[in-house]
């Protein structure tokens, strides 16, 4: 045997592996890394979509609410037409009390008439899941609209 022959013999390893033994490691844990990173990210996108639900729940009720109370001067001095008169002070009353029944803190809420119809919005600041991953510690903000009209009949 030459020089140049045993170079190359001593080369190639004798148990038949060649040298790309454990590449496919780091590709699995990349694969691994992005499934628990879909499966976090569902998770809390399931978490705000309940989250945004249960406002959305609460301020239908307080506009239900609200479009129920009357304003009783008004009815008692014009009278009742194709809906009742609502404003602003008994919006808000009955808003204040459908909340402070219902049992579910929100941050903030306002309540508004046009003397018909009444529109409440409500919002809440909430952690989700995973919050620190996807919003870096914040809360999330969840926000509704409600609007209810009570109408009577003619």
């Amino acid at each position: 045997m030459d020089s140049a022959s045993r170079t190359y013999a001593a080369r190639v390893r004798r148990d038949g592996r060649n040298g790309e033994c454990g590449s496919t490691l780091p590709f699995v844990l990349v694969c691994w890394l992005v499934a628990a990173l879909m499966a976090f990210g569902a998770i809390a996108a399931s978490d705000a979509f309940l989250e945004q639900q249960e406002v959305q729940s609460v301020c239908d009720g307080a506009a239900l609410a609200a479009a129920n109370r009357t304003a009783e001067d008004v009815v008692y001095s014009v009278g009742v037409g194709s809906e009742l008169p609502l404003t602003r002070a008994t919006a808000q009353a009955a808003v204040a009390d459908q909340l402070g029944d219902g049992g579910t803190e929100l941050d903030t809420w306002s309540a508004e008439t046009d003397g018909a119809e009444v529109t409440v919005r409500c919002t809440r600041y909430a952690d989700i899941a995973f919050g620190w991953l996807f919003l870096g510690g914040e809360q999330l903000e969840r926000t509704a609209v409600a609007s209810a009209r009570a109408p009577t009949l003619p």
